[in-house]
């Protein structure tokens, strides 16, 4: 939340950002059949099964768009008084075309033209849940990974500078944009001073990296982009391994639950010791995700299978007290 104190130096904001501490993870609940494309949801009680497994060993929670799937999250949370404080995301869809997307992010303009609506409309969804459930909202997230190079829903810096700006005046919650940590390095230098702070995503795994050189390699993608702006708040809002792969993007024997194990527990004590904000991807495997091969890796980062059994990663986990 803001605490709106006097600025520590000339030209400082007149707030301190304060961010609350404890362990945090993705929440996306879809299981076998469902798919926010397709309009199927998890239930209410679906919804209500998962959060009470997550309760024993998660505080935070991030959600990614503003529709049924968060809508049913926050009034789970609030029905059950669950402990839980959520950074809430708006889901912003591709505004213009992005031929360098490897799977295909190229639309005729009437099809932009519609997703630039319907962007304004989350942005409004976003409002509205944050304020409604502003005792448990603690950060917003204006859209994600629609920088980056490959993606398929770009939206272009000065169109993501207006939605922040649009939330900015609108809610007293702490704003950020979420993505992958090389874009925050140069590209979104006039974005960052827009935002209060910075939230990247780091993924050794699918830069070839080995589990013993992952840790390393996640504090250097942090480090690259705090070097560049110093005093400005870092959170991590995506990191996390596979476990199962058919090697696209990855050597497949990288890809396994002893190597999520590893390298999650040394990413959590490290963040625990450098006091950092960090948001484990993912809570459950979502085989909605990637392609039909169910060895697509994208669909395999969860730390619960998709019907919910504890992979080896949370075997070892204690519940928290």
């Amino acid at each position: 939340m803001h605490n709106r104190n006097s600025p520590e130096r000339p030209g400082a904001p007149t707030w301190r950002l304060q961010l609350p501490r404890g362990d945090a993870i993705c929440y996306s609940g879809y299981r076998e059949g469902q798919d926010p494309n397709r309009g199927i949801y998890p239930s209410v009680e679906q919804i209500r099964e998962d959060l009470h497994i997550l309760k024993h060993h998660w505080q935070l929670l991030r959600l990614y768009d503003c529709g049924p799937h968060a809508q049913r999250v926050l009034q789970v949370i609030r029905e059950d008084g669950l402990p839980f404080q959520v950074m809430l995301g708006a889901y912003l869809g591709a505004e213009v075309s992005n031929p360098g997307c490897p799977w295909g992010g190229v639309y005729e303009e009437p099809v932009l033209a519609a997703q630039r609506i319907e962007n304004e409309a989350e942005v409004g969804r976003l409002i509205a849940l944050a304020r409604q459930y502003a005792d448990i909202v603690f950060s917003v997230a204006v859209g994600n990974e629609a920088t980056v190079d490959w993606t398929d829903h770009l939206v272009p810096v000065p169109r993501m500078i207006e939605h922040v700006r649009r939330v900015k005046v609108a809610l007293p919650q702490p704003v950020t944009f979420c993505e992958n940590y090389v874009p925050w390095q140069h590209k979104l230098r006039e974005l960052v001073t827009e935002l209060d702070f910075i939230s990247l995503h780091t993924y050794p795994l699918w830069e070839y990296k080995t589990v013993d050189e992952a840790l390393d390699y996640t504090r250097a993608n942090v480090a690259s982009v705090a070097d560049r702006y110093p005093g400005k708040p870092i959170v991590i809002t995506e990191a996390g391994w596979c476990t199962a792969s058919n090697g696209r993007g990855m050597p497949a024997a990288h890809a396994a639950p002893q190597a999520q194990a590893i390298y999650l527990q040394a990413l959590t004590d490290w963040a625990r010791e450098a006091d950092l904000l960090c948001f484990v991807f993912e809570a459950f495997d979502e085989p909605w995700k990637g392609s039909p091969d169910p060895l697509e890796p994208e669909k395999h980062w969860g730390l619960f299978t998709v019907d919910r059994r504890p992979k080896l990663a949370m075997q070892a986990r204690h519940p928290r007290r």
